[in-house]
This record gives C-alpha cells, structure tokens and sequence, in this order.
C-alpha cells in the first residue's frame, strides 16, 4: 500500500513539470523544424505557414492573411496544449486534409517543450 501511495504522489508531483515543458529546448526545435514555414514575435508575418503568436485558444483556421485548407477551416478547432500536442505529433491524423506538409514529432517531451516555447507568443 505504501509503496503505491508513494508512487502516485511522484506521479502526481513529477507530472505537472512534464507538461509545462523547457521553453529553450522548445526554441531549439522550433528553430530546427517549424521557422521555415512559421514565425513567431513581434514581426511574426503568415507566409508558407500562417504565424503562430497567440496560438493558444485561437480557432483553427481563422487567421485573415493566411489561406488556410478547408478541412482546417472546418475542423471545429481551438487550439489548446492537448489540440496541439496531437496536431504536432501527427498533423495529418488530427486534421485531414491539411495542407501542413509535416510528418510530426513523435516525442511527448519535444511536443511539450514546442508547446511551452510556442506559450510565450501571447
């Protein structure tokens, strides 16, 4: 019995720190595997992919100078971190149709560091 209270309690504390993810490794790997396509800050301009500044809670789709595919445009979206964690790891299975050429990152924790980055661009 104690031996699983303890583990629930690490669980339950180790958890939280996991899903906030590192914001500087998330800068790595969008530098690495997004910038091409996407932008982020103050300049952020839609270009190949629309930007990505204030992502969190915006409906997908819905930015006015990007052409986005229609099976974005309808998929009902709010991004959210789960929205996101599951667009990130296989963008084709969450939105088919997209026009998002991207096969996806695999790693919860690069998803969740990308997140964090992606954060502070409110």
């Amino acid at each position: 019995m104690r031996t699983g209270l303890l583990a629930l309690t690490l669980s339950a504390t180790v958890a939280p720190a996991f899903a906030a993810g590192n914001i500087e490794a998330g800068k790595a790997l969008f530098v690495s595997r997004c910038a091409s396509c996407h932008s982020v800050g103050p300049m952020a301009a839609s270009g190949f992919g629309p930007q990505l500044n204030g992502l969190s809670t915006r409906r997908a789709g819905s930015l006015k100078d990007f052409e986005y595919s229609a099976a974005m445009k309808q998929s009902g979206i709010v991004w959210d971190d789960k929205t996101l964690a599951a667009f990130i790891a296989n963008p084709g299975n969450t939105v088919p149709g997209t026009k998002m050429r991207f096969w996806g990152i695999g790693n919860e924790r690069k998803v969740a560091d990308l997140i964090a980055y992606l954060h502070t661009f409110k």
